[in-house]
This record gives C-alpha cells, sequence and structure tokens, in this order.
C-alpha cells in the first residue's frame, strides 16, 4: 500500500538556552557554519565546551571509580573471586585505555590528587557497600601505572 511522503518537519525555532538546549545548540552550530558570529551566544557557548570537558573528566573518573572498586574487593574479599570480577576489570582497563587515547589530555587527571581522591571515594563507597568490609585503605595503595597494566591484580 502506498503511503504519502511526510511533509518535511520545518525548522526548529530558535530557542534560547535555558528555554531548549538542543534547538539553542543546533541555531548555534547553524550560526557558526554559516559565518554569523555576531549573532552567537558567545558564554552558553563558552560554558558548554568547558562541561564538555568536565563531561570527559567524569567519565574518566566513573570508568577509574569501577576499576579500583573490583580491584579492592578482589584484594580486600577474594573468597568470592570470579570471572565477572576479571571481565569487570578488564574492560574497564580496555574503556580507561581507550579514553585516554582518543583524548590524551585527559592523562593529566591521572596527575591531578583531587580527581584521584574523588574516584577513590567513590570506589570506596561501591566497595564497602557491596562487600560489607569497613577496614578498606583510606587511600589508593596502588600507582596508576600498576592500575592500567592488563596482567596486574592486586595480591592478598
Amino acid at each position: 500500500m502506498n503511503r504519502p511522503a511526510p511533509e518535511p518537519m520545518p525548522e526548529p525555532q530558535y530557542a534560547d538556552y535555558e528555554g531548549d538546549i538542543v534547538a539553542w545548540a543546533e541555531h548555534q552550530a547553524r550560526l557558526l557554519r554559516e559565518g554569523r558570529l555576531a549573532e552567537i551566544d558567545r558564554e552558553h557557548i563558552a560554558e558548554e565546551i568547558e562541561d564538555l570537558s568536565k563531561r570527559e573528566q567524569r567519565e574518566l573518573a566513573s570508568r577509574m571509580a569501577v576499576l579500583l572498586a573490583h580491584l579492592l574487593k578482589w584484594r580486600f574479599q577474594p573468597e568470592p573471586r570470579g570471572h565477572s570480577w576479571l571481565t569487570t576489570i578488564r574492560t574497564q582497563r580496555n574503556r580507561i585505555e581507550r579514553r585516554l587515547r582518543l583524548t590524551p589530555s585527559l592523562r593529566r587527571c591521572l596527575q591531578d590528587p583531587d580527581w584521584w581522591a574523588d574516584a577513590w571515594d567513590d570506589a570506596l563507597d561501591t566497595a564497602t557497600r557491596e562487600t560489607g568490609l569497613s577496614t578498606l585503605p583510606t587511600n589508593c595503595p596502588w600507582r596508576a601505572e600498576q592500575l592500567l597494566d592488563q596482567a596486574w591484580l592486586p595480591q592478598g
């Protein structure tokens, strides 16, 4: 049965930043591509670019926290060690390495004590909640090189 072709969608109307961020972003991209720089929303564009950097850092920290939590469980709760833990450890290492390869500037996070403290705190929360252990180290006892080494696992 032949159906009539749908009518083309009207071009989205310009929306302000707070009103509809997707329509706003599409409009800003169009203005930039057309070279209409005097019309762009410079302040909000700058905020969005900064937020992009922060999102990438949060993504890396989240993956590192998952990796650290599983390494903590591996080290301090050895009884239920299983294939799924190894799979999670391997997967997080691969995704962290990919993220660092695709966005090399994220490597500076690995040198930032505040970034590590946040990732460690998240890992401790997860490991404590999942294991019930309350005697986990308050600071990360491992080096970044160890954490990213596919062959390394904490002993204990």
